[in-house]
């Protein structure tokens, strides 16, 4: 629950920002590949453990504080954020819309232009990416947060992700985007292959599952 809890990926490995009830809760305990770690206000304390995850492939980084939203806004100041939108697409049968670009599993989404709203990014970027045209906007499904380096600076960005429907079935790649190959796949066989797919996009899937 937002407000309760955040996860940031960075390099691929989760930075939870949490309530000490909501830290205790989660399924990790402090070794040496885990951090797990009371915020002591101090902004410098954020910047190493992003900069450790930047570094090395960790488990997890918890850091928990009764400031929630406050942890959250200092997190925040070490990036420049951006937002984006996406899709959870299905169609008729209740498959699932994923594509494959740059070594990885996806699902279309993208940056919210100037003017928009997230809802009518992600419509666009699902139009774009995969070529489809009737699309049927659903319900808001949960934000995710990944961070990653663009020349000098460091971005974080927040991608707001909706249930769409479509009863098209006709699918065009974009290839300038890099995307390769657009499948419709049942969604929890799907992951059970245990498919290459970044760590916030399966939980997306996951949270569409329920």
């Amino acid at each position: 629950m937002e407000g309760q809890k955040y996860k940031i990926y960075i390099n691929g490995s989760p930075l939870f920002i949490t309530s000490p009830d909501e830290a205790a809760k989660l399924p990790y305990e402090a070794d040496k590949n885990t951090f797990i770690t009371l915020f002591t206000g101090k902004k410098k304390m954020i910047l190493n453990y992003i900069d450790l995850l930047n570094k090395v492939q960790t488990n997890a980084v918890v850091l928990y504080t009764e400031d929630v939203e406050g942890l959250w806004k200092d997190f925040q100041s070490c990036f420049k954020v951006l937002e984006a939108a996406g899709g959870y697409v299905t169609n008729p049968e209740n498959n699932l819309l994923v594509f494959y670009r740059r070594d990885s599993w996806d699902m279309p989404k993208g940056k919210i232009d100037p003017g928009e709203t997230p809802e009518q990014a992600a419509v666009r970027e699902v139009q774009e990416e995969t070529g489809l045209v009737n699309i049927q906007l659903g319900d808001f499904l949960c934000h995710t947060y990944h961070t990653y380096p663009l020349k000098d600076k460091q971005i974080l960005k927040t991608t707001w992700w909706y249930r769409m429907t479509t009863t098209d079935t006709e699918v065009t790649p974009q290839t300038e985007e890099d995307i390769e190959q657009i499948l419709w796949v049942n969604p929890r066989s799907w992951l059970d292959t245990n498919p290459v797919v970044y760590g916030n996009i399966r939980e997306v899937i996951e949270v569409g599952l329920k």
